[in-house]
C-alpha cells in the first residue's frame, strides 16, 4: 500500500490519483490533511472565496484527516498523534509526501520511519532562487536532515532535479516525474471555446484585431505582472504593436495597481476607483476578468495570441504555462521560472524583470513567427509510470 499525504484536494494533483487508479497496478490511498478547495475557502494571495468547480475526489480512495489548520499555516497543519498506527493498519509500504511547506509533511517523516515504512518526495523547489548566506545557512542543515531520510525522490523538472543532486541525493534515488496538467481535457476545453473567440475577445472588450497579450494567475508582487503592462507601453510607444491588448485573469492584491496602470475596457469586478480615474494615453487597454475557475480558464486561452508568464524566483513552476501549451497558446516565460528550460524553447525566455526583453520576445511572436513547443508535453501518464516503477522497485528491494 502507497499512502500518498497532501495538505488538500489540488486540481493538479488530482488526475494522477484518478489515473493512477484507473490503471490499477498500485493500491493507494491518498490522505488529505484538510477540505480546503472542496467547499467554498479563502485564498489570501488570490483575495478570493472558492471552491473547484471540477469533481476532485472520484475515481480513487481518499480520506480526510481533517487537522483544523489551512494548507497556509505552518505550524498549525500538523499530524493526528496517532499516524504511525494508522500507517501499520492499512499495511503501508510507503508514505509520499508533498514538499515540505507544513509541519505535517516533517512529522511524516518520523512517523513512516517509526511504522517501518518509506518516504518519497515530490515537492516543487528548485536551484533558481539566489539564496542569502545567512538564510541558506540555517535551511540547508534542515533540508540535509529530511533529504537524507528520504528513500525515493519523484523530481519535477530539471531545475528540481539539480536541487536535489546539490545535496548529494545519489541519481538511483531520483524518479522523473514532471508537472503536468490534464492535457486532454484543457485541449477538449480549448476545442469546445474556439469557435467563440471572437465573441469572447468581444465580450471583454478586445477588439477583433489586437494583439492579445494573457497574463494569467494571481495579482501579487512574485509574478511581476507590472513588467508586462511597462512592456506593453513600450511596444505602443514604439508603433511596434500599437494594438496590443492585455487581458488578466486572475486576482490579488495588486489588482487595483495594475488597473491604475492600464486604460481598464473590462472589469469582471465591477468599478473600481482605479478604472474610473483619468487614463494616460500611454497606458495599454486592458481587461480584467478576474478569477477564472477550472471550467473557464480556458476561455481566456482562447481569447489571447499568446500567455505571458515574468515572475520572479519565487516562482517554483508555473503550471499555467502547462495550460496554455495544452491549449495551444504560444508562452513566453521568465527563466526565473521552474518550467521555463523544461517547456519552452531559450527564444521564448526572458531574464526576470528585463522589460525590453519581454517587449521583443512579445513583438517576434506578433510578427507571425509561431514558437517551437516542445515534441510532446509532459503528461499526468508520465508522472504515473513514474511511481509505478518507483513501487516496483520498492517491491523488488531485500
Amino acid at each position: 500500500m502507497l499512502v500518498i499525504l497532501t495538505t488538500h484536494p489540488i486540481q493538479y494533483q488530482v488526475p494522477i490519483w484518478k489515473a493512477l487508479a484507473a490503471e490499477g497496478r498500485i493500491p493507494f490511498e491518498v490522505w488529505y490533511l484538510t477540505r480546503h478547495g472542496v467547499k467554498p475557502s479563502h485564498d489570501v494571495e488570490f483575495a478570493e472565496t472558492f471552491a473547484w468547480d471540477i469533481d476532485t475526489l472520484s475515481g480513487y480512495r481518499h480520506c480526510f484527516l481533517d487537522v483544523g489548520a489551512t494548507p497556509a499555516e505552518f505550524w498549525r497543519c500538523r499530524l493526528p498523534p496517532d499516524m504511525s498506527a494508522r500507517l501499520g493498519a492499512v499495511g503501508a509500504k510507503a508514505l509520499w509526501i508533498q514538499g515540505w511547506q507544513v509541519l505535517a509533511y516533517w512529522q511524516a517523516v518520523a512517523a513512516a520511519r517509526a511504522a517501518g515504512c518509506e518516504v518519497w518526495l515530490r515537492g516543487e523547489s528548485n536551484d533558481l532562487p539566489a539564496v542569502p548566506l545567512w538564510k541558506r545557512a540555517a535551511k540547508h542543515p534542515l533540508l540535509g536532515w529530511l533529504f537524507h531520510r528520504v528513500d525515493r525522490f519523484l523530481y519535477i523538472g530539471s531545475a528540481n532535479k539539480r536541487l536535489y543532486r546539490s545535496f548529494g541525493v545519489p541519481e538511483q534515488k531520483l524518479y522523473r516525474a514532471p508537472y503536468a496538467v490534464d492535457n486532454e481535457r484543457f485541449a477538449r476545453q480549448a476545442a469546445h471555446f474556439a469557435p467563440e473567440r471572437i465573441e469572447l475577445r468581444r465580450a471583454w472588450g478586445i477588439p477583433d484585431d489586437a494583439f492579445c497579450v494573457l497574463f494569467c494567475g494571481k495579482l501579487i508582487a512574485k509574478k511581476r505582472a507590472q513588467d508586462l503592462v511597462a512592456a506593453a507601453k513600450v511596444l505602443r510607444a514604439s508603433g511596434r504593436i500599437p494594438n496590443v491588448h492585455l487581458l488578466f485573469a486572475g486576482s490579488g492584491e495588486l489588482g487595483d495597481s495594475l488597473r491604475a496602470s492600464c486604460r481598464c475596457v473590462f472589469d469582471a469586478a465591477g468599478d473600481h476607483s482605479s478604472a474610473a480615474a483619468p487614463c494616460s494615453s500611454s497606458n495599454p487597454p486592458a481587461a480584467f476578468a478576474g478569477f477564472l475557475n477550472q471550467s473557464e480558464i480556458s476561455r481566456a486561452y482562447v481569447a489571447a495570441d499568446c500567455l505571458v508568464l515574468p515572475s520572479d524566483a519565487g516562482e517554483t513552476w508555473g503550471l499555467v504555462v502547462n495550460e496554455a501549451l495544452a491549449s495551444g497558446l504560444p508562452c513566453l516565460v521568465s527563466t526565473a521560472c521552474g518550467c521555463a528550460e523544461d517547456l519552452v524553447t531559450a527564444d521564448c525566455t526572458f531574464p526576470p524583470g528585463d522589460v525590453k526583453a519581454i517587449a521583443d520576445r512579445i513583438y517576434r511572436l506578433h510578427g507571425g513567427l509561431p514558437p517551437p513547443v516542445p515534441q510532446k508535453l509532459p503528461s499526468v501518464e508520465d508522472t504515473v509510470e513514474a511511481i509505478e516503477l518507483a513501487y516496483r522497485d520498492l517491491e523488488a528491494r531485500p
